[in-house]
């Protein structure tokens, strides 16, 4: 019964190796289990909240599957153009229905599913080993998702080569590779039989501007900028992974001294958009001379999608040099992999 805690995983640093792994790929999405009772479909969210209400679309083909019972943990994406959208997911979190059903008609979700907790026949799977959960799952996708183009079922191997495939497409619609142990039950709201392997890249990036931090005159985090074949200057990200205080107030005495505007001559932070809040548009532009290399795990949506990690200051390197191609090749396809 939901709320369910999902199955988490620990990260790790390599894909593990050994017979009693099996590998997916990580997908770049909203987790989601999908829990059906007869006339009743109810999606929850990782944190144990109701989804369906955003995610009508999803709703609808769960009620029309065959199955009258089951519980499927997945992932939730939108396919725009080949590529998954993680600003259309966000998009749908709208408090308007009538909002939410345009969204949902111009670009329909996907579940695509890893898991199966409980089968057709009400039976729960929790206690069963992924080995047999597995199996099962594929028994129902080919029982009940053969002609269902909104759920799909994820692709899994024991291959060490597969796996290493898809951890080098990483960055684009894929955001690493999972690796479960297939003797172990579902480990719900823990992290004990499953590892997550993220592909980490650096790129060169230019320092187009700088926030202080909440209440402080010192700086919280400097903003980040690509430019593209024109020379534009694009906001792409932030990094705040300052060593020390000490390095904090040297990086602030230093940025304060480059203040100029426009410092982001492309897309600059605080422009409309779903992540403006009223504090977005409190920035500091910055003359573009500082170019900083910077480790990043995902770049999707024309942004570095977290925060991230300061490896080295490149003074060797001009502002100009450092571009959209970098990274503009992370939002590669890779919905041929369902």
């Amino acid at each position: 019964m939901s709320p369910l805690l999902p199955m988490e995983a620990k990260s790790v640093d390599e894909i593990p190796i050994g017979p009693g792994w099996q590998y997916e790929p990580k997908w770049d999405g909203f987790r989601c289990l999908a829990f059906r009772r007869g006339n009743d479909v109810y999606l929850q969210s990782k944190s144990g909240q109701p989804l369906a209400r955003y995610f009508p679309d999803i709703a609808a083909v769960l009620l029309n599957l065959p199955a009258k019972k089951f519980v499927l943990d997945g992932e939730l994406v939108i396919d725009v153009g080949g590529r998954f959208s993680f600003d259309e997911l966000q998009l749908r979190l709208h408090p308007a229905a009538s909002r939410v059903q345009k969204l949902a008609a111009a670009h329909p979700a996907t579940l695509i599913v890893f898991d199966l907790l409980e089968n057709d026949a009400g039976k729960s799977l929790l206690k069963v080993p992924l080995r047999e959960r597995r199996t099962a799952l594929e028994k129902f996708a080919g029982k009940n998702l053969k002609s269902v183009a909104a759920v799909k079922l994820s692709p899994a191997t024991t291959s060490l080569v597969q796996a290493r495939k898809w951890f080098e497409k990483a960055g684009g619609n894929l955001d690493g590779v999972m690796a479960k142990r297939l003797d172990l039950p579902y480990a719900s709201g823990e992290r004990t039989a499953m590892v997550k392997v993220k592909n980490i890249r650096t790129a060169d990036c230019v320092v187009g501007g700088f926030r202080y931090a909440s209440g402080s005159k010192l700086i919280g985090s400097l903003l980040l900028g690509l430019h593209d074949d024109a020379g534009l200057l694009h906001h792409v990200g932030f990094t705040s992974a300052f060593k020390t205080a000490d390095h904090r107030r040297a990086l602030t005495k230093k940025f304060e001294a480059l203040r100029k505007r426009p410092g982001f001559t492309g897309n600059a932070p605080g422009g409309p958009s779903r992540w403006s809040t009223e504090r977005s548009g409190e920035w500091e532009p910055v003359a573009p001379k500082i170019v900083v290399e910077v480790a990043y795990d995902h770049f999707t949506g024309e942004r570095f999608r977290h925060g991230t990690k300061i490896v080295r200051w490149r003074n060797d390197k001009a502002p100009k040099q450092c571009t959209l191609d970098q990274v503009a090749h992370r939002e590669g396809r890779a919905i041929a992999l369902l």
